[in-house]
């Protein structure tokens, strides 16, 4: 069993063992953490019994305040290494990894990546690359809040209609 079903595992039995009120608190919490993010934390709520509205919102909630944290702090980080880039000389070579990144970027655009990369990565990591290249971080947070809802809706439906349809429950 690998480290993420440890901690999907170890959520769920949190989710059960917490008062009712508490619960979406913890979906939250476990859609701030990198990998579990809103569409897991969903489907943990509804799993757990949890009305699907209400784990849909807690868990894109919580995945989008983390991402918030990531783009303030990424944010402040870019502005000082700039700062501090300025009066020090020419800027070391782009490594083959940024060049690829913003290529992707450039090809897909902010709402692209931000959509599509969840598919590939967390959304924390994909907010932090991409303040790290220079986008406005209120465009990164706009985009960033699309993808959450939308794959945390695509998520939380799809696990409601498995319980209510193929399960019966």
């Amino acid at each position: 069993m690998t480290a993420i079903e440890d901690l999907v595992r170890n959520f769920q039995e949190l989710v059960s063992q917490v008062p009712e009120i508490l619960q979406p608190f913890v979906i939250m919490l476990a859609a701030a953490v990198p990998f579990i993010e809103g569409e897991v934390a969903a489907l943990i709520g509804v799993s757990g019994g949890l009305n699907p509205v209400v784990a849909a919102i807690a868990a894109a909630s919580g995945n989008f305040i983390c991402v918030l944290f990531v783009v303030f702090l990424s944010s402040r980080a870019r502005t000082a290494v700039m700062d501090r880039k300025g009066p020090r000389g020419p800027a070391k070579p782009e490594s083959k990894g940024q060049r690829k990144f913003k290529r992707w970027l450039v090809r897909f655009g902010v709402p692209g990546a931000s959509i599509l990369g969840p598919l590939a990565i967390p959304t924390q990591f994909t907010s932090a690359l991409l303040v790290a290249s220079g986008t406005p971080r209120g465009w990164v947070l706009l985009w960033q809040g699309v993808a959450i809802v939308l794959w945390t809706t695509i998520s939380t439906v799809s696990m409601w209609a498995a319980l209510t349809f193929v399960v019966g429950v």
